[in-house]
């Protein structure tokens, strides 16, 4: 299994695109975007902690 779907070549493609788009305010956005990939890769729920 895939443990770490963003390699750093693909992640400084990313980066590039989201500091064109700054409309979050994540700390750590390499963080959220591999979380919303292993959710799609495993199709696990999305809950609302709240």
């Amino acid at each position: 299994m895939i443990r770490n779907f963003l390699t750093n070549i693909l992640w400084k493609k990313i980066q590039i695109i989201m500091k064109k788009n700054q409309c979050h305010r994540w700390k750590n956005d390499r963080h959220v975007i591999s979380a919303i990939l292993w959710k799609l890769h495993t199709g696990s729920p999305w809950r609302d902690a709240g």
